[in-house]
């Protein structure tokens, strides 16, 4: 199974409500500021109008299932390359145009598949299906739509039934049997889709704000209150929350995996662990997780707004019920800092930083710099002899927490040049005098280190004041901020990106990410996204330094510490198998894949294939000795007060004991201490 917390910041897609000329203001708002705020503005030509149109069209119709191809024709002649010209006439109209189509194509899908469910499917007849990584063009004629629905119906249905055992023989023994009410499920959960999205009583025009501000950078966005007001909760330690975390099971379905002691839907008294989830409401409406999209629903349980959630649950196939919970201000425990101490005789500290999280909307002061700086100094009460700092999956968050943690390692000096649209140069110092910990540090990045968290491996690189370990990382160096479209009416937002930071050496790691000392291989390091995989990211470049500043150690040290590590991690059985394993990943998702025959053969035999490997991941575990792990005295003393917080506690530590990265990050410490 497969655990996950619903944490989207996605802004859902709508049918309804069209009004061109507000969409149009909103609109042409937006352009005003991007073109007189934005790093590097660009204008509205048709270069923008073929990434909008085609994205959206994308978006809408991803499978090539919903638009005719003299549909998309059509559109595409009268709007690809004319979409900036009506959005600076103000004429917005073609939106709604693109989505009557699109709807009127729901509603034609939905007659073919209510037809299906009624006709058999003649499973004997020779037909292939390919999957293709990119999207590929619109070829689907009138004539057409019941034999591409009816095929692509037929491969989920032998999809469905392949899940069901590990034995082809049993399956093919009693496929007659199973067909009939796997073919009911599939179909009943594709027309119940299409029912949600007809039924959907928002508007498109998010998207297409979105993809007007992509055009510029990835990292432009427009938001609407509620959508701010999530992302603003993202970067906060402590948000409106429900208290429960849930897994996706083997069927695809969404029970309930934790319960917060503390947090209002175990307060309900009604919900236990292994419900089963089958619908959420909001009050205004109710989203059957069937045949909702993860990021639908993620959006209704995540929404700022919405105080009060309604989920009608099961429990071991019993009947449904229904609780109404409301939210309440919560610490989110996988987004706060958190420290151990590794080895009674090596007594290395290790400090968890998932996120730049800071009180942005408060005055708490409750930001993840102060609270590292509180864990240092109790590990410090330890007598700790190195440090290991692991950003491991930081996404980044505040850039000011950022520069005040750097701060917290750096003696004195500037830690970054910033350079805004007018191409002028400021530079940010060290805004503490003195350091807080003067020992040895190794930080831990990977390709989810962004952002925030890049800025700060890249001055503890750049001040030889710690050991970069791991993958290089994602490659963002650009700041945003988050202005109103319209003060008086403060509803409408954009997230506009106005500046470009740079390495105190004047060299950027934007597009290209961060080159960690020492390189370790990661799971699916092909395959995460990265800045550079945007068609929108801003390029790399550099400028001319007239900065001087006065690295913590010699350069020559950390490559000798370097060298040895790589020596370890070349020899590694661990690693090296990362590596082969890698492969096999690469070729299943980045190598065009072959036509496989519609027969329950084949389709089981491309699920068990896939099946191996995932388990081959799941059941690969490290082969070091176990690492002892163990909380500071003051931590110990905590958890005597807390003893809520005993469960998440040993959970972190097992998590660490045999964690491979943590286990090198060690051994580099060892190593300088035994030099020194």
């Amino acid at each position: 199974m497969k655990k996950f917390s619903l944490v989207f910041l996605l802004v859902g897609f709508s049918l309804f409500g069209q009004n061109s000329d507000s969409t149009c203001e909103i609109l042409t708002k937006i352009n005003a500021l991007i073109q007189s705020e934005h790093i590097q503005p660009k204008p509205v030509d048709d270069s923008l109008s073929v990434f909008v149109f085609d994205n959206f069209i994308d978006d809408l119709d991803p499978s090539r299932n919903v638009f005719l191809k003299s549909e998309y024709d059509a559109l595409a002649k009268k709007y690809r390359l004319n979409i900036d010209n009506l959005i600076l006439n103000k004429d917005c109209s073609f939106l709604n145009d693109i989505v009557t189509k699109y709807r009127n194509g729901l509603i034609r899908n939905k007659a073919a598949l209510e037809k299906i469910l009624t006709q058999p499917i003649d499973y004997s007849a020779k037909d292939t299906i390919r999957f293709y990584k990119k999207s590929f063009p619109v070829y689907m004629k009138e004539t057409e739509i019941e034999k591409v629905w009816r095929k692509k119906m037929r491969y989920e249905i032998l999809d469905e039934i392949s899940e069901i055992s590990s034995n082809l023989d049993s399956l093919k023994a009693n496929f007659a049997s199973l067909e009939p009410i796997h073919k009911k499920t599939v179909l009943d959960n594709e027309i119940c889709r299409i029912n949600t999205l007809l039924q959907s009583g928002k508007n498109p025009q998010e998207k297409l704000y979105n993809y007007f501000c992509t055009y510029f950078d990835p990292h432009t966005a427009y938001f609407s209150d509620d959508s701010k007001s999530s992302f603003v909760a993202s970067l906060s330690k402590e948000h409106l929350s429900l208290g429960l975390n849930v897994n996706l099971n083997e069927k695809n379905e969404i029970i309930v995996d934790e319960l917060d002691p503390n947090g209002p839907a175990f307060k309900t008294g009604q919900i236990k662990k292994g419900d089963q989830i089958i619908s959420i409401s909001n009050q205004k409406e109710t989203l059957k997780v069937s045949c909702a999209t993860l990021e639908s629903i993620s959006t209704m349980i995540l929404s700022e707004l919405n105080k009060t959630i309604v989920l009608t649950l099961k429990r071991n196939s019993g009947k449904s019920f229904e609780v109404s919970i409301e939210k309440q201000i919560m610490k989110d425990e996988e987004n706060s800092v958190f420290s151990f101490i590794i080895g009674k005789e090596s007594k290395i500290g290790y400090i968890k930083i998932p996120s730049f999280y800071a009180d942005l909307e408060g005055n708490s002061g409750k930001g993840c710099a102060d609270d590292t700086a509180k864990e240092i100094i109790k590990l410090q009460k330890d007598n700790i002899k190195g440090l290991v700092i692991d950003l491991i999956d930081n996404g980044g968050g505040s850039m000011e927490e950022a520069i005040k943690l750097a701060g917290m390692f750096i003696d004195s000096g500037p830690i970054s040049i910033v350079v805004d649209n007018k191409k002028e140069q400021s530079v940010i110092n060290d805004p503490y005098k003195g350091m807080l910990y003067k020992g040895i540090v190794v930080v831990l990045v990977n390709g989810n280190t962004a952002s925030a968290s890049e800025f700060f491996a890249a001055i503890m690189q750049d001040y030889n004041r710690a050991l970069l370990l791991g993958s290089t990382t994602l490659g963002k160096a650009t700041m945003q901020t988050i202005q109103s479209l319209d003060e008086k009416k403060n509803t409408d937002f954009l997230k506009i990106t106005i500046n470009k930071f740079y390495r105190i050496t004047g060299k950027s790691h934007q597009y290209i990410g961060i080159t960690p000392d020492v390189v370790l291989p990661e799971f699916y390091e092909n395959i995460i996204q990265k800045e550079k995989n945007f068609p929108t990211a801003i390029k790399n470049d550099s400028i001319v330094p007239v900065l001087r500043f006065r690295p913590y150690v010699k350069r020559s040290l950390i490559n000798s510490l370097a060298d040895d590590s790589s020596i370890r991690v070349a020899a590694s059985d661990y690693f090296n198998n990362i590596i082969q394993i890698n492969q096999k990943i690469d070729q299943l998702i980045n190598i065009p894949q072959t036509e496989i025959p519609m027969t329950l053969d084949a389709v089981f035999n491309q699920k068990k294939s896939r099946s191996i490997l995932w388990e081959e991941i799941n059941a690969f575990n490290s082969k070091n000795s176990p690492l002892e792990i163990y909380n500071s005295t003051v931590n110990q003393f905590l958890l005597g007060i807390y003893p809520t917080e005993k469960v998440m506690n040993q959970y972190q530590i097992n998590n660490l004991k045999t964690n491979p990265y943590l286990n090198e990050a060690v051994n580099i410490i060892n190593d300088f201490n035994a030099a020194n």
